[in-house]
């Protein structure tokens, strides 16, 4: 049978467990949102990448497009 000092150490020990835990869910939900942030910048970051990647593209299409113009000239003369 529980002494009447353990009943009252009891809540006093669940208290602190859970504010352990607490701290702990407090600690990890900030190491996640400091990786979320740099995974955001990274993506922003490649955004810029693909943007630039989508330019050259372009300007590569159009220098074969002048290309098989001048072969074509070059061709019919």
């Amino acid at each position: 049978m529980m002494k009447m000092t353990e009943l009252k150490k009891m809540p006093v020990a669940l208290i602190a467990a859970l504010l352990v835990q607490t701290i702990g869910g407090l600690v990890w939900a900030g190491g996640a949102a400091a990786r979320i942030a740099t995974l955001e910048q990274r993506v922003g970051e490649q955004r810029l990448v693909a943007e630039r990647l989508a330019r050259v593209e372009a300007q590569g299409e159009a220098v074969r497009a002048t290309v098989d113009r001048i072969e074509r000239r070059l061709e019919g003369k």
